[in-house]
């Protein structure tokens, strides 16, 4: 295949292909980055300029990309076989497997898996095996969700509408605004205030309750909740504030469904984060990402045996009409079964419990520069948050897209990250060292101190 010169793949760009969030009135201003191969965390554009992607793809590339065994496994289960109906009564080898695998790996009774395509297809399916659950066990008024502004859950209609980022309810598009609901953001830097963490944990707690009181608990069917909140500025949760809304839920037999698609499979450390990092056993785990560290697609929605065994009671003649041509498709599942793989063999686990402080406290040194609010995050999951004053916490004016400022002077220093209006979010690949670790901070630090002298030239200073 010749894709021709970098100026070929950007003008077909352009004419041809709509990007995800692609923001129609700035298209033509930057030339998107062709990116040409990649090993590692390395990435190399169609020029040849190298950089460190600490982004990690899209919170994917877990393992690293270029890696020769995965593609053998690959390229050896296309030539075995390449696509196997998963509807009804076929299976094929990898996918049970797989669901095997992850069952041994999941806290508690999450012991039956749904395959899907993505994170947003498991978090549908898991929206729509919720309303089917509830039904078949004769309480089809707990239908009501609950979710918080800042959340991101996926892009389908319903996993959009679940979510709750204020950038992703735009205009010209409809959500779901009858049956689920958004309780406050989590984000103790932002909306704090006065109050110490636990305070405002505790009115995190009491608005939850609140809310399903409002409501009736029963007609609340579900919670959704990511571990920490990746896509809104990677926000930690205050205190103790995600067991008590549990054991909330416990009370009220609310389904508790934790997004997994970013946290899982070795991002803090762990399989998975719910119970290892959080203490929770959830009913329901969704995830992707990760599952397959971008290499193929994939999504796996996670289901406890206590749902499953209610819509599974014979006698009934159901049956659950969610379903994708590519759930469990034998090449994903091969894929995701040599990620696991290599995430078992290489240690990587515990090389992110020993690189992750140390990605962390390196990258809380920027805390010195005067546009830095806030450096937040855990292991690898990570957000600098730019302010124009550190007392007060006031953001730049949105217009002036601070983040993408700070984006865009660290792409010529080799270096990239993901912008995000007044934050920069950094998920890098696991296989991380501590000399990327080193050069991703200097040369962070470096395009900040840059972008800050631009603004001040502007008259823009504290």
């Amino acid at each position: 295949m010749d894709a021709g010169t970098t100026a070929d793949i950007v003008a077909r760009d352009r004419r041809h292909l709509i990007h995800p969030y692609q923001i129609f009135d700035s298209v033509m201003v930057d030339d998107p980055l062709a990116v040409a191969r990649g090993a590692g965390a390395q990435l190399v554009d169609s020029d040849g300029n190298e950089y460190i992607d600490a982004v990690g793809g899209m919170w994917c590339t877990n393992i690293g990309l270029g890696r020769d065994e995965m593609a053998d496994a690959i390229a050896q289960q296309v030539r075995e076989l390449a696509y196997a109906n998963p509807f009804v009564d076929m299976t094929n080898a990898p996918a049970g497997l797989l669901c095997e695998k992850l069952a041994s790996l999941t806290p508690g009774d999450l012991n039956r898996v749904f395959l899907s395509s993505g994170g947003s297809t498991a978090v549908d399916a898991a929206f729509r095996l919720i309303q089917f659950y509830q039904h078949c066990r004769g309480t089809p008024e707990k239908r009501h969700v609950l979710s918080r502004v800042d959340a991101y859950h996926g892009t389908t209609y319903a996993a959009v509408s679940i979510g709750g980022k204020p950038g992703d309810r735009v205009p010209g598009f409809e959500y779901i605004e009858d049956t689920i609901h958004h309780l406050s953001s989590p984000n103790f830097y932002v909306h704090g205030g006065d109050r110490t963490e636990q305070e405002f944990a505790d009115d995190l707690v009491a608005e939850f309750r609140a809310k399903v009181d409002e409501l009736g608990a029963d007609r609340v069917g579900a919670f959704f909740a990511e571990p920490i909140m990746g896509s809104g500025g990677v926000i930690m949760p205050p205190a103790d504030y995600l067991q008590r809304v549990w054991q909330i839920c416990r009370e009220h037999d609310i389904v508790y469904v934790s997004d997994e698609v970013v946290t899982a499979f070795g991002r803090l450390g762990h399989w998975f984060a719910s119970e290892e990092v959080f203490g929770i056993t959830p009913d329901i785990i969704t995830s992707a990402k990760g599952l397959t560290s971008g290499y193929l697609p994939l999504g796996a929605t996670i289901v406890s045996d206590r749902i499953y065994d209610v819509i599974a009671e014979t006698g009934h003649d159901r049956y659950f009409a969610v379903g994708f041509t590519y759930s469990g498709h034998p090449v994903s599942c091969t894929a995701a079964l040599k990620n696991i793989e290599i995430i078992e063999r290489e240690g990587l686990l515990a090389h992110v419990k020993r690189i992750g402080p140390y990605f962390q406290e390196q990258l809380r040194t920027l805390g010195d520069l005067p546009m830095v609010g806030e450096v937040r995050g855990s292991h690898l999951m990570a957000c600098v948050e730019f302010v124009e004053d550190q007392r007060t916490k006031r953001h730049y004016p949105e217009e002036f897209d601070v983040g993408k400022m700070v984006a865009n002077a660290c792409e010529p220093r080799g270096l990239i990250v993901r912008p995000l209006v007044h934050l920069n979010i950094m998920s890098p690949p696991l296989v991380i060292d501590r000399d990327d670790v080193d050069r991703i901070v200097s040369t962070l630090r470096d395009a900040i101190v840059e972008v800050r002298a631009q603004l001040d030239a502007r008259g823009i200073d504290n």
